[in-house]
């Protein structure tokens, strides 16, 4: 799950963590209201939303020279001017697509002078079991691109969870920014309080971009992004309340009702699949054969009847959806349950586009002949391959 900018610094303050004075704004007289509660005389007024690259970011209602989702403002006019601008607007990032995502809410912040910045963030890496460090002196860049172009500049370790973050840890921080005497010191501190809110929250990923040293020498961090383990949350009610779920697709929303694995992609082929690595190998072979999935949903191994016409209806929603690949091999799941929850979804919803279904394993034989006395327009299918040409082919595209 992941939070907005003015969540993630609420809960990064908890920690102790500098970062600057601020307040959240729904409305323009919010926004006002929060400038009127900061010291200035510089504000940043920032667009909220689940996404990065605001800053330049466009707003698809406003001209192509416009001012993005950042903006520095000097007077209460201006910050009016700016919330007017991009409350209800819907701004275009790189990581938003075209589409974009419209902007409900901002935040005001008093503005900072900066000396230099840095990038500085947390991950799971998943190859060690361990929390890593991702730190480098290019701070307000797309690491992405600093990993492409100049790889040197990234350094990374990991955190031993039989140890814990230790000074040592501190100190590789400061010596990979450059950082030495008092600026080290709190490159240390930082580096413990950042872990210890990490493995507090059960978080996913923490970033800081950027992590500044201000004019006055101080560490600050001037932006924050926070994931978090959504299987953890019930542990950690006050990160459950900051969920906003008009960032997230109501697709996805209405699968975790049911505990389905489902992203939404922008495909034309809609897939049920049993297991997340046959869910994956389904999507790479539609995409082998020429066509584009239009999801990644995983009915897990002991789905009901109930959970699978959910899982049914959640595909059929999506407009793009040109046609429908149900893929399953019965360990756990029996097919004929598969079978059941597809027609009980069918007789709901109706069948408008192709659907192919391919079954294997547990009560196969049972599940084809429910399939078959249906009297559904169903493609059989003997194997995955075959499948997937067939739901290609039905919905004109491929090679």
């Amino acid at each position: 799950m992941n939070i907005h900018e003015y969540q993630a610094k609420e809960v990064l303050r908890s920690f102790g963590v500098p970062v600057p004075q601020g307040f959240p704004a729904m409305t323009i007289e919010e926004a006002a209201e929060a400038a009127g509660r900061l010291p200035g005389p510089v504000y940043v007024v920032k667009a909220q939303i689940h996404a990065g690259g605001r800053g330049k970011g466009k707003f698809k209602e406003l001209a192509a020279d416009a001012k993005g989702g950042v903006r520095l403002a000097k007077s209460f006019v201006d910050i009016r001017a700016d919330a007017a601008e991009m409350l209800g607007n819907t701004l275009v990032t790189l990581q938003t697509g075209a589409a974009g995502k419209q902007v409900n809410r901002l935040y005001v912040e008093d503005g900072s002078e900066i000396e230099k910045e840095f990038y500085l963030s947390l991950l799971i890496d998943r190859a060690t079991s361990r929390v890593s460090f991702v730190v480098s002196t290019e701070g307000g860049m797309d690491i992405e691109q600093v990993a492409h172009d100049t790889p040197e500049k990234i350094v990374t370790f990991s955190v031993d969870p039989a140890t814990g973050i230790m000074p040592h840890h501190g100190r590789r921080v400061a010596k990979a920014l450059g950082l030495e005497g008092e600026l080290a010191k709190q490159a240390h501190a930082l580096t413990q309080k950042l872990y210890t809110a990490f493995i507090a929250k059960d978080m996913e990923m923490l970033e800081i971009n950027p992590l500044i040293v201000s004019r006055g020498g101080a560490l600050k961090c001037l932006d924050a992004k926070l994931g978090f383990d959504s299987n953890a949350l019930a542990r950690h009610p006050d990160i459950a309340a900051m969920r906003d779920e008009t960032e997230e697709d109501a697709k996805e929303i209405e699968a975790s009702k049911y505990d389905l694995s489902y992203i939404a992609l922008d495909g034309s082929i809609g897939c049920m699949v049993n297991g997340a690595g046959l869910a994956m190998a389904t999507m790479d072979i539609i995409k082998f054969y020429g066509a584009e999935p239009a999801n990644f949903l995983d009915v897990g191994g002991g789905a009901t009847a109930e959970k699978v016409t959910a899982a049914f209806k959640i595909i059929t929603s999506d407009p793009n959806v040109k046609g429908i690949l149900v893929n399953i091999f019965g360990g756990i799941m029996r097919c004929d349950v598969i079978a059941e929850g597809v027609i009980a979804a069918v007789k709901e919803v109706g069948l408008k586009v192709p659907l192919v279904v391919r079954l294997e394993g547990t009560n196969v034989e049972l599940g084809k002949k429910i399939i078959g006395e249906s009297g559904l327009n169903v493609i059989a299918a003997d194997d995955l391959d075959d499948a997937a040409r067939k739901i290609v082919k039905a919905v004109g595209g491929g090679h």
